[in-house]
Order: C-alpha cells, then sequence, then structure tokens
C-alpha cells in the first residue's frame, strides 16, 4: 500500500476510534508524524487528501482541525464526483433518484412542519404562467430540495442534492424539447404537496415515484434515438 494512503488510514482510525473527535485539532505535524510512524512528506499528503473530501480543514497559521464530519460536508465530495458523468449515466443517477426521492417525499409527509408546508405551497405559486426553462429547473430544484429537507433526515437529503447536477440537465432539456412540460410539472408538484399537507406518506410516496420516472421515461427516449441531431447532448450546460 502506497504510504500515503497508509497515513490515510491512520487518521482515519484516530477519527473513527474516537480519538480524534469532530472539532479536535490534530497534534502538531512532527509529533503525530513520529506517533504514526510516518514521514512527514506523506503525513502532509494525507492531510491533503482528507482536506478535499471535507474530513481536515487546515487553518492557515492555526493548525488542521477535523470538520464537523456532517452529513452534507463530507458528501460535497460526491457531488463532485457526479459532476463527471456520462450522457449514458444519467438514466443511472436518475433511477437513484428514484428510489430516493419518494422515500424523502413519504417522510416529509409525517415530518415536515406546518410551517415549512406552507412554505412548499407558497413556492408553487410563484412561478409564472409561462416561465422560463431556468426559472422552472430552479423552482423544481428549490421544491424538492426542501421537501428533502423535511425529511429529517440530513444523510438522505445530501444524497438527493448531490444528484441534483445531472438531473437538473435533463430537466431543463425536457422543458425546452417537450410540449406540456410546465404544466405536468405544476400538476404534478401541486398533487405532492397535497398529500404532504394531507399527511398521506403512501399517496405522497405514489406522487414523487410518477414525478421522477417521467423524466427518467423521456430521457430514456430522447438517448434511444442516438442518430436523431435533436438528441440532446447532457454533457454540456444549456443556456
Amino acid at each position: 500500500m502506497p504510504v500515503t494512503d497508509v497515513a490515510i488510514d491512520k487518521i482515519k482510525e484516530m477519527i473513527v476510534s474516537g480519538e480524534l473527535a469532530p472539532g479536535d485539532r490534530l497534534p502538531k505535524e512532527a509529533e503525530l508524524a513520529q506517533r504514526l510512524g510516518l514521514s512527514r512528506s506523506s503525513l502532509r499528503e494525507a492531510v491533503k487528501a482528507l482536506c478535499l473530501i471535507r474530513v481536515l480543514d487546515v487553518r492557515q497559521g492555526d493548525g488542521t482541525y477535523v470538520t464537523s464530519l456532517e452529513p452534507n460536508l463530507l458528501l460535497d465530495a460526491m457531488t463532485f464526483v457526479v459532476d463527471f458523468h456520462r450522457d449514458d449515466t444519467v438514466l443511472d443517477f436518475l433511477a437513484v433518484r428514484r428510489i430516493l426521492e419518494p422515500a424523502a417525499t413519504a417522510l416529509a409527509a409525517l415530518h415536515m412542519s406546518d410551517g415549512d408546508i406552507a412554505e412548499l405551497g407558497a413556492l408553487l405559486s410563484e412561478l409564472e404562467d409561462a416561465p422560463t426553462v431556468e426559472a422552472l429547473v430552479a423552482n423544481d430544484l428549490q421544491f424538492h430540495r426542501k421537501i428533502a429537507d423535511g425529511s429529517g433526515n440530513p444523510v438522505l437529503c445530501s444524497l438527493l442534492d448531490s444528484l441534483s447536477g445531472p438531473t437538473a440537465r435533463a430537466r431543463i432539456w425536457r422543458g425546452l424539447t417537450q410540449e406540456g412540460a410546465v404544466a405536468k410539472t405544476r400538476e404534478q408538484h401541486t398533487a405532492i404537496y397535497e398529500a404532504i399537507a394531507a399527511r398521506e406518506p403512501e399517496l405522497a410516496r405514489s406522487w414523487a415515484t410518477v414525478h421522477v420516472a417521467g423524466v427518467e421515461q423521456w430521457l430514456r427516449n430522447a438517448l434511444g434515438t442516438a442518430d436523431d441531431p435533436t438528441t440532446p447532448d447532457l454533457s454540456a450546460e444549456a443556456s
């Protein structure tokens, strides 16, 4: 195993075992290298790697600290990786979203506060009658993010947030090419909101499944016409 990987594993073990807790400052470099039996250069490389995935935080002139290790922080790295998707993997991301989002929506129907449900309803009325595609997608993202947050599960919320990149591109192209997309989005969002407001988790789950599956089916059909010049290239942002 490369020495940097050994260094990463040893620091990880210190955190997992509880020797270092969230917010703790690491011992000075020379002391830690000696304690772990590592060279200072390999320790530095390990610290850099763990900073990239938000496990450690180097504060200039102060030292190196363990981060809060909150799910949203640690899953930032997943968002970075997701951005490297290829066109043919967008369907895989949507399939994962189809599994997770209905579960989050059902949980939101049980746990979302009355105030948050009211705010969710207000989002529905913010969208203009003839919105731009960008406005539609932005409203859609905000709508689903609020539901995920309302699930009460920060890990689930962070996972769904990390999937927004490729699926957002799919929704942009759907809005550009599919007739009735705005009306259908409004209708399905309203049905999801009403099910959550009525505290009907299974109904909310069903509508969320229909909503995500609609985007997935449209994209499956679009990518199945590879010789068609109108087939979307999802590797580039639409404008």
